[in-house]
């Protein structure tokens, strides 16, 4: 009688093991890392890490921490996060030197959306979609980024085409914000996106060699992790991006934190 239990043979592949491949100049991409965080330190302060605790979210605080750096993180939880996010979120406040601050959404302004456009309101128009994401995420980003001088990213240019052109340090926001764009929570702040060069392979080689705790939604097919509606594993061959807001036009495919003015 054969067995039917599980078994390590049968275990799908961890995202780790899948995707860790350094690039040939790793650790020239790595020293550039650290050079800009201590940079951001020093110069840039007060500064705060936005993480969504995506897989190069995780990279950064784990870098903040080892360089026993004076950064503290926020985390913007909507209301709406996977419990596998939730858990990690948990995991990471107890254990890391660096302080994680979370914002959340007013309750009466989301209980006032959803009574007003119903809870699958995202599904409906890009519109509506666009002001869930001002409600959970961008009322919240607001209050974090109160009295910054600057904002640390996960954003890479392998991400999409959007982001093909990511700097390090992204000046064009403080220099355009307040006749541009007002109302932009990052109105006035320079953004730092110290994994800017990284690849994919760069981002697990990282997770991997130094064991780093990461959102377990990486291991069904989740390379970008954001709100549980919103967000769905992709297929092979899919672009990175593909399973945010899927059944939107792909110019779409952003929630407001990292539009360009």
């Amino acid at each position: 009688m054969t067995s039917s239990h599980f078994s390590p043979r049968n275990a799908p592949a961890k995202a780790r093991d899948l995707h860790a491949k350094a690039s040939p100049d790793f650790g020239l991409k790595l020293a550039e890392t650290q050079a800009l965080l201590q940079h951001a330190a020093a110069d840039f302060a007060p500064v705060t890490q936005a993480s969504s605790l995506g897989a190069e979210d995780v990279v950064i605080t784990h870098l903040i921490n080892a360089l026993q750096l004076d950064i503290p993180v926020f985390v913007l939880e909507t209301g709406a996060l996977h419990t596998e996010t939730l858990a990690l979120l948990e995991r990471t406040q107890a254990h890391s030197r660096a302080p994680i601050v979370v914002h959340r959404p007013a309750h009466e302004s989301v209980m006032q959306f959803v009574r007003q456009n119903g809870q699958d309101a995202m599904y409906q128009s890009i519109e509506q979609r666009k002001a869930c994401c001002g409600v959970r995420k961008m009322a919240p980003l607001a209050r974090a980024l109160k009295g910054q001088r600057a904002w640390i990213t996960g954003l890479r240019q392998e991400q999409s085409s959007a982001r093909a052109e990511v700097p390090l340090i992204d000046q064009s926001e403080w220099q355009t914000a307040h006749q541009i764009m007002p109302a932009s929570p990052s109105a006035g702040l320079c953004k730092l996106n110290p994994l800017a060069r990284w690849t994919w392979g760069d981002v697990w080689h990282y997770i991997a060699e130094h064991q780093v705790d990461y959102n377990p939604l990486h291991d069904q097919f989740f390379p970008s992790i954001g709100c549980a509606p919103c967000t769905r594993a992709i297929s092979l061959g899919e672009e990175f991006r593909a399973g945010r807001w899927w059944w939107e036009d792909e110019a779409a495919k952003e929630c407001g934190l990292h539009v360009k003015p």
